[in-house]
Formats: C-alpha cells, structure tokens, sequence
C-alpha cells in the first residue's frame, strides 16, 4: 500500500465521525427550524386576527358614541367599514383554529358578535337623540364587553401557546447542544485515537529517515538510511543514500577546499574597516562583512535586509547597486559631492560609495559589491579647508581695499609727481590687486554659497531673454578677440524661475572659459531647450575640447587643467556648479579633443499658469 493510501487510510476515522455528527445536527436543525415555522404559521395569524377584532370593535363603540352625542352622521360610514374589518378578522380566527378550545371560543365569539349588531343596527335606527343615547347605554354597551371579552381569551390563548412552544423549544434547542457536545467530544475523541495510531504506523518509516537526515547534517556523512514501508518511502531511502555517497566523495576531493577559500574571503571582508555589501542579482544582501552588519540593529543582524537599513543608507545603496547589476559597470564616485551622511550613535559618519560587478565565467553579472569608504575625517578637513579659505578671504578683502585705494591715489599724483617706471609698476601693481579682488571674491562666493546663507531671489523670467543678456555684457570681449558670439533662437517658450544675479554669475564663468580657450576666428554659441521638466542651456565652443580624464575634475574647487590661461583661482566652475544646484538643477560637459565643448545645466522649468492668473516673483 502507498503512502498516500496510508493517510488517507488514516484520516477516514476522523472524517466518518464528523460526517455522522454533521448529518444528526443538519437533521435536528431541521426540525428545530419546523417547530419554529409552526409557531409563527399558526399562532401568530391568531393573535394578529384578535388584535384587528379588538381595534375594529373599539372603533364600532367610537362610533356609536358618536351617534349617542349626536353626530350620527359621522356614525354610519366608520361603522360599516370597521364591521367589515372586524367580519374578516373573525374569519381568518375561524379558518385557523389550532388550540385545544379555540373552536368553542371562537363559536361563541361569533354568537356574542351578531348579536352585538342586531343591537347596534337597533341604537341607530333610533329616532332621536334621547333614544340613541338610551339605547347605546342600557343596551349597546353592555354587549360590547362580552365581545371584547372573547376576542382578548382568543389573544390570551394563542399568545400563551407561542410561549409555552417558544419555551419548548428552547429546551430542546439547548438539550440538542449538550447532546451535540458530548457526541462531538466522543466523535472526536475515537477519531482523532484512531488517525494517530494510523498515522504513528505509517510515519515510522519516514522518522527513521528523518533521523538518518538530520545525523547527516551533523556532519555524520557516513550514517545511511534503513527505512522499511512502501514503494515512496524505499525509493526516497535510496536516493537519499545515493546523494549521501556523491556529497561524501565530493567531500573527500574538493569540499575543504572550498570551506577553506569561502572562510579566507569572508575574512578578508571582516578585516576591512569600511561596510562592504554583496548583493544578488534580485537586489538582495548575499553577504557583508562586520563594518555593514553594524549599520544594522541589533536584532536585524542574524538576517541582514536592504528593507532594514535607515531610509537614507538604503536610498543611496539602491542608486549605486541597481546600475552595476542592470550591466551599466562600474560606480566610481567623481568627487565628495557623491557621499551622503548617517546618523549613528557615535555621531554622524559620511560615506561615500563605490561599486564593482562580480562576473561569472561565461561574462553575466552575478553579484555586484558595494564599498562603502568612510570618509568622516576628509569631509572634516574638507569644511576646515573651506572655513580657513572663507576666514582667509575676509581678512584679505580690507587690507587689499587699502592697497588699491593707496595705489590710486599715487597714480592720480596725490602723492607727488611719478615717472615713467613708477607709473608702469604702479600699473602693473592695480593689475594684479584687481585680479586677487576678483579671487577674494569669488572665495566669499563660494564660501555663501556653500554654506547657504545667499537667500534666492527667484524671479520668471524666459530663457531666450537670459541667452541674450549673457551675450550682451561679453559681445566686446568676444570681439576684441575675433569670436564669433552667437545665440540660437529658443523655439519654444521656455520660462524658468531663477536669480538673476547669481544666474549671470554661471553664463559669466562658462562664456569666459569659453571665449579664452576658442581661437581667433572661431565660435560660441548659446541656445535652450525644454522638455517636460526643466529647461537646458548650452554654452557650446570650437576649442581644443578637454581630455575626458579631466572631464570630472574641472568642476571642482580649486582644480586648473594644464594648458589653461593663468590668473584664476579655479574657482569659477564650482561657484557655476553651486550656483546651479541651488536652483535644483545639473550642470556638466560634453567634450572630446578636438571637438570643442559643451557646457550645460538645467534649471526647473516654468509652469504655465492658468489665464488671468498672476505669478508671484
């Protein structure tokens, strides 16, 4: 017999028992159900028949009161109407007799009623109002209360009856559920006594080979399973010691091998003090190393989810992983701008991620690893660069101010006539005190901007008239160096919302890089486009281009590519750059040697309002 015929064997105990007891409590439901029916068919049309008679015969006593005071024409049509109501009331008394003695009651029911209107058709034949009166009190009224009399023993009857069934039937309700009980606690008791000992019996075979499972993962790879039942169980013995004899041979050839390999990597991960993180190609955590598990809490670190992670870790996890296991390779992180802080209980630690695709042999991403190197300590030395730059620049601007105030007033001969060679010196000296104004400056911008204490004072304003304006304030020293200067027409409308003065300050940086690294005879052009979210600006010229492993350092502070013009500070493309990103937008370049280059940002686009509808600057 198989396994499946041994359960089934086993269960059918249980199952005839609860047949049985389904089948007796369907069949006394029923007749609980019947008895029920009975009380409401057959007594309640009774007790509903006495309450018409006995509103219709009040109605028939208002009436003749009527007559008696004197209204006898309000008298007869409510009369006729209620004798009909009290007649069909009698009837359905009549056709629904169900008592013992309800037959003789409603008989002499319906002798008291003809003759309480032989008396009542008598009281209003009466001539006058004397007589009706007479009539209605010595004759009228003492027959209406036999009538009422018989019509409330009919009420009193059929209600006492739907009592006393009611009653009945809850008693027998309730003895149905004590019996009902004490079959089901024997039903069950014999059922569930019989299905385990057949259960027991088939399901001995299976323990043994449980037990034979769980020794060998244990590690006792020599135990074999000895299971004795039916085909199922003696085929599943046999392929459990067919696989237990190819796991014990792989053991023996290359297992400690591997342990040791998957011991020595996961070692190597621990020994890293940055949080490193395997994952899957599904985007789940295959493995990480003691700095990641600490990112967890506590008790999430036996089973380490993305899901678990605080929502900024986990954001910026998503946006380094998805792109290496979607095939797009590797993330390298370009500058400090790419990190992101946490706040842990030790304080506030700042990452910054990098990660790399795991290949398998035939080239498909397997795995993706994410580093991420803790950069706490350099975003420090990083902000006291930029308070000791911002500290420094303020406690140059004033003494320079003096410097170039002193130095023009001896060129304006304040201090006594010059020569030749003093006026060439002091020239050159106001030459270069402007250039390290124009330094001291751009660091105090950098400073405000990075800091953000510049509040934006944003204003609608259309993308062509800002083309314009930037082309306007540098069209003569485009002309003083041969350039053509051009602005392309925005076909579309495009409006944004922007600062205009800081604004000037991105297309001032981006058209005089441009301009100087163009050569004479060659062209920048300006031009816009939108599409559904923001509007971008390109400042476009025919230079030499920029390396692309320059590319992604131009727009940090401070940096200068070889080849390029003296006298700044390498400030301007990052000042550019937080300019941009204050307004929410992107700024980079398109660029290849030889090609000239492209830069370009984006800014919010504009909105349309609704007509009639005012824009706030």
């Amino acid at each position: 017999m198989t396994v499946r015929a041994h359960l089934m064997l086993a269960v059918a105990p249980l199952a005839i028992v609860l047949a049985l007891i389904g089948a007796l409590a369907a069949s006394e439901a029923g007749r609980l159900g019947q008895t029920s029916q009975a009380i409401l068919s057959d007594n309640y049309r009774s007790v509903l028949a006495a309450q018409r008679m006995k509103e219709a015969l009040e109605r028939l006593e208002d009436a003749a009161r009527a007559a008696a005071s004197g209204h006898p024409e309000l008298a007869v049509p409510r009369q006729q109407e209620e004798r009909r109501n009290f007649e069909s009331a009698l009837r359905a008394e009549e056709g629904n007799i169900t008592e013992p003695g309800e037959a003789e009651l409603a008989k002499a029911l319906r002798t008291k009623w003809e003759e309480y209107q032989k008396r009542l058709d008598d009281c209003l034949g009466r001539a006058s109002r004397p007589e009706v009166e007479d009539c209605y009190l010595h004759q009228l009224e003492p027959g209406f209360r036999p009538v009422k009399a018989d019509a409330d023993r009919v009420l009193e009857m059929n209600q006492d009856a739907m009592v006393s069934k009611s009653e009945k039937n809850r008693e027998d309700a309730e003895r149905l559920r004590w019996e009902m009980l004490a079959a089901t606690v024997v039903a069950l008791a014999v059922g569930l006594a019989s299905s385990w000992y057949l259960a027991t019996r088939t399901l001995q075979p299976l323990t043994a080979l449980g037990q034979a499972v769980e020794q060998f993962g244990r590690g006792d790879f020599a135990v074999r399973a000895h299971a004795r039942g039916g085909a199922e169980i003696a085929q599943l013995a046999a392929t459990f010691n067919a696989m237990a004899d190819r796991i014990d041979e792989y053991r023996k050839s290359s297992l400690g091998e591997m342990l040791q390999a998957q011991l020595a990597a996961q070692a190597t991960l621990n020994s890293l003090p940055d949080p490193v993180f395997v994952f899957s190609p599904d985007g789940s955590i295959l493995s990480a190393n003691l700095a990641a598990e600490g990112l967890f809490a506590p008790e999430d670190r036996a089973a380490p989810s993305l899901n678990l992670l605080e929502p900024r870790l986990r954001e910026a996890l998503d946006a380094v992983r998805a792109p290496v296991l979607q095939g797009k390779g590797s993330f390298v992180p370009k500058s400090f701008d790419e990190s992101f802080s946490v706040q842990r209980p030790e304080g506030e630690r700042v990452f910054l991620p990098r990660a790399e695709p795991v290949y398998e042999e035939g080239g498909g991403i397997v795995a993706a690893t994410v580093v991420l190197q803790d950069v706490t300590r350099l975003r420090r030395f990083e902000e006291l660069r930029n308070d000791l730059v911002s500290t420094v620049a303020h406690q140059f601007r004033t003494p320079l101010t003096s410097l170039r105030m002193a130095i023009h007033l001896c060129l304006e001969g304040i201090a006594g006539p010059l020569s030749a060679k003093q006026q060439d010196l002091l020239y050159a000296s106001r030459e270069e005190c402007e250039r390290l104004q124009g330094i001291v400056e751009e660091l105090l911008d950098l400073a405000r901007l990075q800091s953000g204490s510049i509040p934006l004072d944003l204003e609608d304003v259309a993308a062509e008239a800002l083309l314009e304006q930037a082309a306007k304030a540098h069209r003569a020293e485009a002309q003083a160096r041969n350039v053509t200067l051009q602005v392309e027409p925005v076909l579309d409308e495009a409006r944004v919302r922007a600062d205009l003065q800081r604004l000037r300050l991105v297309f001032q940086n981006l058209l005089e890089n441009a301009l100087q690294h163009t050569p004479r005879g060659g062209r920048v052009s300006l031009r816009a486009s939108q599409d559904t979210a923001s509007v971008r600006f390109e400042v476009t010229d025919s230079g030499p281009g920029i390396p692309e492993d320059q590319q992604g350092r131009i727009f940090e502070k401070f940096y200068r590519g070889p080849g390029g013009p003296g006298g700044g500070a390498g400030l301007g493309l990052s000042i550019a750059r937080d300019v941009v990103r204050a307004h929410g937008g992107e700024i980079g370049v398109d660029s290849a040697p030889g090609r000239g280059s492209t830069f370009w940002f984006t800014l919010p686009r504009m909105r349309p309002l609704p007509e009639g509808e005012a824009t706030n600057p």
